[in-house]
């Protein structure tokens, strides 16, 4: 068994990156300068404008003809993942669902001018999942968590069903155990082989948001509607928020510091924050304004080097599914499923073509099954 290698970060002992092509992807944006980070946000062309309702760049703005030709390059799909939320009164309450969303259209971009463009694809939950310490905040909109999952998993069926079979669910919200429950039942409830992620974005690109004493570095560490959203906000979608009615907050602890991590678990505590409950007052107590942290201090600088770590992430992800598992391929059946080859052959297939079969025709398989 290969030994797991680590670099570390001199001037931050905490801060260690992986000896892998992400680990070392990951080192090489650290290390980078301002000037570098510029110029691959300008190859992802960030800023720009929503591509939600430009024409050809999701599957639902594109026409079938064109985009069957897309899929057949590259079946990945990436799914970004928000809600409605109170953010305070300077920011809007769908940044949750726009900072996934200007992310994916940014990899899409860069990966159309490679010749191996990335599918997008709506969101399932414009609305969301959320905790119970969100409860009673104006502005936010709170769905069941069977609701929740149920679109996602609805939503994965059909994508898998027309050929989409490595789903990337690119997520920016504090819902979690929604999200990761719907991909674990959609897997026992369907038994299909495939490639399903859940990105969390945050996490994926944590040390970014860990101050340190860099120029361009965070102040805080990220817990809500703070300097950090709000720089990553101010980067992408400036037009969306208005500083001048930034107000500060903090949030009443119930419990002394130290037990509790913050939102992308910068500080490697025993439990995460969506694990807890009872350790701080609820929002609607605490802090109705709807933010907790310093979002005065925000820049747009602040937000360059954690976005441009995700894009490079998202990217080498997709490259390394697709070159393990070419368009049009799967894992083995056998090797990840109950099901035979025998049995899938008719629904791997190209949808549409002579011989395939949905994946409705399907024997459900197992004792999984709630609809």
């Amino acid at each position: 068994m290969q030994e797991t290698k680590w670099y570390t970060v001199e001037e931050t002992p905490s801060i260690v990156f992986e000896d892998t092509k992400a680990g070392r992807m990951k080192k090489e944006l650290w290390e980078a300068s301002e000037e570098e980070i510029d110029a691959i946000l300008a190859e992802y062309e960030i800023p720009s404008p929503s591509e939600l309702g430009k024409p050809g760049c999701y599957i639902q703005t594109t026409p079938r003809c064109r985009q069957v030709e897309k899929r057949r390059k590259n079946d990945i799909v990436l799914v970004p993942i928000g809600s409605t939320e109170n953010h305070g009164m300077h920011l809007n309450t769908g940044l949750d669902t726009f900072n996934a969303s200007q992310i994916i259209e940014g990899v899409r971009r860069y990966t159309a001018k490679k010749g191996c463009e990335v599918n997008l694809a709506f969101s399932p939950l414009n609305y969301g999942g959320h905790p119970y310490h969100h409860i009673g905040m104006p502005g936010t909109v709170i769905m069941p968590d069977d609701v929740v999952k149920e679109s996602v998993i609805a939503m994965m069926a059909g994508l898998w069903n027309d050929g989409y079979r490595k789903i990337i669910l690119v997520n920016n919200h504090g819902q979690t155990w929604n999200l990761e429950g719907a991909i674990q039942e959609f897997c026992k409830r369907y038994q299909l082989p495939g490639i399903y992620q859940l990105v969390e974005w945050h996490r994926a690109v944590r040390e970014f948001f860990i101050p340190v004493h860099k120029k361009d570095s965070m102040e805080t560490h990220f817990v809500h509607a703070d300097e950090a959203e709000t720089s990553c906000g101010l980067l992408m979608f400036k037009d969306m928020i208005d500083m001048r009615a930034v107000k500060d907050a903090w949030g009443e602890p119930m419990l002394p510091d130290g037990w509790i991590d913050k939102s992308c678990d910068t500080l490697r505590r025993g439990a995460t924050w969506a694990q807890s409950q009872g350790h701080n007052a609820i929002e609607w107590k605490a802090t109705p304004g709807g933010v907790i942290g310093t979002p005065s201090i925000s820049t747009p600088e602040k937000g360059k080097r954690p976005i441009a770590a995700i894009l490079r992430y998202l990217t080498l992800l997709c490259e390394e599914i697709i070159e393990a598992y070419p368009a049009g391929t799967v894992p083995p059946t056998e090797k990840v499923t109950m099901r035979s080859e025998e049995e899938l052959e008719p629904c791997l297939r190209e949808p549409g073509s002579e011989g395939w079969q949905p994946i409705d025709a399907l024997k459900r398989t197992g004792f999984y099954e709630h609809l």
